[in-house]
């Protein structure tokens, strides 16, 4: 497929509509462009490593069944333990 696309003012282009549906692209996306030599470009969605590793994250979470409160009360549990191991003297 081609698509024809026109740089406009301060360098601005708009992806067309059917490709960003195509591919689930979202305004304020990032992109990573390549210059290739000889006026060719290489343009691709640049992936936060953040939002994958979230992602990630998620689904393991969902599929063992953990819940936000599990975390919550979890991490309650470590604190308590954190502090009797290294603040109480008995």
């Amino acid at each position: 497929m081609v698509t024809n696309i026109q740089v406009r003012s301060k360098g601005t282009f708009t992806l067309p509509a059917e490709l960003r549906r195509k591919y689930g692209v979202n305004e304020g996306d990032l992109f990573s462009i390549v210059d290739l030599g000889d006026g060719d470009f290489l343009f691709s969605p640049k992936v936060v490593q953040a939002k994958q590793l979230s992602d990630r994250i998620t689904k393991t979470l969902e599929e063992d069944g953990v819940t936000l409160d599990d975390l919550l009360t979890a991490l309650d549990e470590e604190r308590e333990r954190f502090y009797h191991e290294h603040y109480v003297k008995e």
